[in-house]
């Protein structure tokens, strides 16, 4: 059998709590071992009058049965008032049912304002006001549970009840976003439309019915849905009677009326209307990016004048697979053309951060320098025009929605320097499709020609959701793998700042999807503001590799593969973290101010390297002992937190020689973030800079001599705060674990 939801440890607030359903969850929880707050204002059914026997008559029958629970008074209205009874009586707070409510029925015509507004108050307002006070504690413990109760009278309407229909439909919207924006800090939220014998009930059911219609059939449904096992999150249930069922909207496929060279007009329209309200093969739309989807179909369609057939079988289909791997891999897509001058090279390195305050920079930059040259990574841009152009659709058996189709991984090898100027001919081909369950991942592969010669090979990875399930292989041989960096600190990073208008420019390179540049449609797809192509992102990435360990020549970068894990916002800075490996260059890289990696798996192969001053100290400290104490002062560091960071507050750094040479630089950042510790010249400006060899470092650190004698004798030479230098002594203490 399987084991009893319990509540114990847990902390429920429910509002409304003197009677009907309110009464039943706050029993219901009680004797499932939760502490619980019965909120009840004690008014009548339309929110006149006030007492508190409501509320203390259900703590008492509680506390009767053993359990634990407090009674408030106070208005919904008065949010934080109730948030603060739990934190006062039980120190925190976890679960919240906004179930309180009044009613003041009325035919349009005659609500009043009054009527109008004291219905919003309670249950819309009320309900925003109690969640706020309780969503801060709830994300600083990383859980909450939140139900907001809806209506059958919000979802379809009723007769007399168009206040209390307005506040009820709203409560959906919000419990929707709430679901969305709490998710990561494992709060959940659900809307729920309960029918149930209560004082609400009285003046629409007869009063069999209201008999019949017990609370208690309802409280189940609330309880699985507020436990921590449960993952139930943004949705909508009828629920009573004994019986619960989930809700979804439902959509037409539709019907385009304006075309590029066509108006749009009411006639059209109106010659339009049976297919546009034809609920034959509707979609069942779950997100706001879904919803988006078909109005970025739509206007990808219009202004390329190809159209498009808004048909089931390329729509938000969910029931099947629309990917026929027997017909589409090894199919060719149509040879198309890329012609070009030396403007697009150009515009594609501004669009990737090249800037002419960088003297090495100019060589990508201007038309007429000596030795003119193309970034590596143009090689995506040439090669693109293969499918974007809506190649892809002309291939059997991938009916797909292309609004639902995500850039997973991108591969590119150059055969040759990519000229500054001339005709590429791109052939593409369906390499290979896999089945991820959850989506399809489509291989394509692209060569790009000048004449006869092969310039470049790119193989794009794209996922489309929702259209997997069809069977097929998981894997292929013929996808280009990712590559894990090694176990150790990074030898080199690099970071840029982004241009708060990096995407506005890096479009212009050929990706005109309006989630880059459009907040409304960045909206839609769930971004607080439009994201950076992951191309973008892409070419930063390589700029850094291709300077620090070629020198910014062209001729010895051979080949790139990636993995992008996570968007970028405009004006965010990205960090490169690179590992050398022979002519192999691991990397990944973070948006610098939230440390999540927006590219991973990464690597570039090199036809060799050269010695600029990053790489020259890497190949040099191979053997040094003192590599493995900075690893090991960096997992020190990683254990104490930010603790350690508001102890020390300052960045120390370390120019390590051997032969009297720099061999390596290291950086203790106790200043920033929760700390860290990295190969590499210090970013920004250290408080205290150290120079010593690694011997005399290593027999610091075993105690073998102290810091004064190191310093009199000259072997070890301090510049900047040398008091806060002693600081560092909590780091290097048990040195025999060093």
């Amino acid at each position: 059998m399987a084991a009893t939801l319990r509540f114990d440890g847990l902390v429920v607030l429910v509002t409304g709590a003197g009677g009907g359903l309110g009464k039943a969850y706050a029993l219901a929880f009680a004797e499932r071992g939760a502490s619980v707050v019965v909120n009840d204002l004690g008014v009548d059914f339309q929110g006149d009058g006030k007492s508190s026997s409501a509320a203390d008559k259900v703590v008492e029958e509680i506390r009767a049965k053993g359990g634990k629970a407090v009674a408030n008074y106070d208005s919904v209205e008065a949010g934080e008032k109730l948030i603060k009874t739990a934190l006062d009586a039980f120190g925190r707070i976890d679960i919240v049912i906004n179930n309180a409510g009044i009613l003041r029925d009325r035919s349009f015509a005659r609500i009043s304002d009054t009527d109008w507004d004291i219905i919003h108050k309670v249950h819309l307002r009320g309900a925003f006001l109690v969640t706020r006070a309780a969503w801060n504690h709830m994300k600083n413990q990383k859980f909450g549970r939140i139900i907001l109760t809806s209506s059958a009278a919000g979802i379809y309407g009723n007769f007399g009840q168009a206040n209390y229909s307005a506040a009820k439909l709203g409560l959906v919207g919000l419990s929707n976003t709430l679901a969305l924006e709490g998710v990561k800090y494992n709060i959940h939220c659900n809307s729920i439309a309960p029918t149930a014998g209560s004082r609400l009930t009285q003046t629409v059911m007869p009063q069999d019915l209201v008999d019949a219609l017990k609370p208690e059939y309802v409280a189940p449904l609330v309880l699985w849905l507020c436990h921590e096992s449960c993952q139930e999150n943004g949705s909508l249930f009828e629920v009573g009677a004994g019986w619960v069922g989930k809700l979804r909207w439902e959509r037409t496929v539709g019907a385009i009326i304006r075309q590029q060279n066509r108006p749009m007009t009411a006639e059209a329209v109106r010659d339009e209307w049976s297919k546009i309200c034809d609920f034959d093969n509707a979609v069942k739309p779950q997100t706001i990016q879904e919803s988006a989807g078909t109005l970025y179909e739509v206007l990808s369609s219009i202004d390329s004048g190809k159209g498009i057939s808004m048909n089931p079988t390329s729509q938000h289909t969910t029931s099947s697979s629309t990917i026929d791997p027997a017909q589409a891999i090894g199919k060719k897509l149509p040879t198309t053309v890329y012609q070009y001058n030396h403007m697009q090279p150009i515009l594609y390195a501004l669009g990737v951060g090249m800037s002419t305050k960088d003297p090495d920079h100019l060589k990508f930059l201007f038309e007429a320098s000596e030795d003119f040259s193309c970034l590596p990574t143009f090689g995506v841009i040439l090669s693109q025009d293969a499918f974007m152009g809506g190649g892809l659709s002309s291939v059997p058996g991938l009916n797909i929605d292309f609004t639902r189709v995500l850039h997973g991984e991108q591969y590119l090898e150059l055969y040759k320097p990519i000229p500054t100027s001339g005709e590429v001919r791109l052939e593409g081909t369906v390499a290979d499709i896999m089945d991820k369950g959850s989506g399809a991942v489509i291989l394509l592969d692209v060569n790009a020609y000048c004449g006869e010669e092969l310039i470049c090979y790119n193989q794009f990875s794209v996922f489309v959701v929702g259209a997997g399930g069809f069977g097929g292989k998981r894997s292929s041989p013929k996808a280009k793998a990712t590559a894990n960096p090694p176990n150790r600190l990074p030898d080199v990073v690099a970071s840029d700042v982004t241009s708060v208008d990096q995407a506005a420019l890096y479009r212009l390179s050929g990706d005109w999807n309006p989630l880059h540049i459009e907040p409304g449609f960045a909206a839609m797809g769930g971004f607080e503001r439009p994201i950076l192509h992951g191309l973008c992102s892409f070419g930063f990435a390589a700029r850094h590799v291709l300077k620090h360990f070629a020198n910014n020549d062209v001729t010895k970068f051979k080949a790139i593969k990636v993995r992008f894990s996570k968007p970028v916002l405009p004006g965010q800075t990205l960090q490169t973290e690179m590992w050398k490996e022979g002519n192999r260059i691991f990397f990944h890289t973070k948006v610098k101010e939230t440390g999540e990696i927006a590219i991973a798996g990464a690597y570039v192969d090199l036809t060799s390297t050269v010695n600029s001053l990053e790489s020259n100290a890497t190949v040099k400290d191979v053997g040094l002992q003192s590599n493995l104490v900075f690893e090991e002062i960096g997992r020190r560091i990683k254990d104490a937190g930010s603790e350690m960071v508001k102890k020390i507050n300052a960045v120390f750094q370390w120019n390590i020689t051997k032969d009297g040479e720099t061999a390596a630089q290291w950086t203790i950042d106790l200043k920033n973030g929760n700390g860290e510790v990295y190969r590499g010249n210090v970013r920004g400006r250290a408080d205290t800079t150290f120079n010593l060899s690694d011997q005399d470092f290593m027999d610091l650190v075993l105690g073998k001599i102290n810091p004064q004698q190191a310093l009199l004798s000259g072997k070890l030479k301090v510049k900047g705060n040398l008091l806060q230098s002693q600081n560092l002594e909590v780091l290097l203490k048990d040195y025999a674990k060093l």
